[in-house]
């Protein structure tokens, strides 16, 4: 009795923490939603000149702040992931900028995948107009191409990536095979534009 008794402490302890570093999580991404949007609103997403002073003035931590926010680009699909690339390659130089832009851009692209399975069609719709949801939606279901078409929007540049993140999350492709995708289509694109950056400003 007493084994059991101390079973369900641990259960209900277990669950306590996991609420509370539920809480902290959405605090914390709140929190830099709100830094986001005023320096938004400030203009330091106005040009690449405008970003790369906004990043910079993060210091020793620039690198990892451009990180999560090309992370939060593709989990917020109205910040511009373009501007992170160009700006990270002309900061940390290719190689820099590319390890930065494809950390950042691969952990938004599953966090926006691991949303939509957890809260499913809802959240989903509301990224994309009715009717090209409902079309998206049919031809996802019914399709034997959708991973191939997925694979070579991730290679392939000016491909809506981010919506169609949050798309797969409600199909029935697993985590694993989406998270394969992922690692091994990004580079490609990420790559090309910084060697083209920093071509550009030799």
């Amino acid at each position: 009795m007493e084994t059991v008794y101390r079973e369900q402490t641990a259960d209900r302890q277990l669950e306590k923490n996991k609420k509370l570093m539920t809480i902290g999580l959405a605090a914390l991404c709140t929190a830099f939603v709100a830094i986001l949007g005023k320096a938004w609103l400030d203009g330091s997403f106005d040009s690449v000149e405008t970003f790369q002073k906004y990043v910079a003035g993060f210091g020793l931590a620039a690198p990892l702040f451009l990180i999560a926010v090309q992370a939060a680009q593709v989990v917020l699909p109205v910040l511009p992931g373009l501007l992170g690339c160009v700006a990270g390659s002309m900061m940390f130089g290719c190689w820099g900028g590319f390890w930065c832009n494809y950390i950042g851009i691969s952990a938004g692209s599953i966090i926006a995948f691991l949303l939509a399975r957890k809260y499913g069609s809802g959240l989903v719709s509301r990224m994309f107009p009715g009717e090209k949801y409902e079309k998206w939606a049919a031809w996802a279901a019914g399709s034997r191409f959708y991973t191939a078409v997925l694979f070579l929007g991730m290679v392939l540049p000016l491909f809506p990536d981010d919506y169609f993140c949050y798309f797969t999350g409600i199909t029935k492709m697993s985590t694993r095979k989406f998270v394969t995708i992922i690692l091994l289509g990004k580079p490609w694109c990420i790559l090309a534009y910084c060697i083209m950056t920093t071509a550009a400003v030799a």
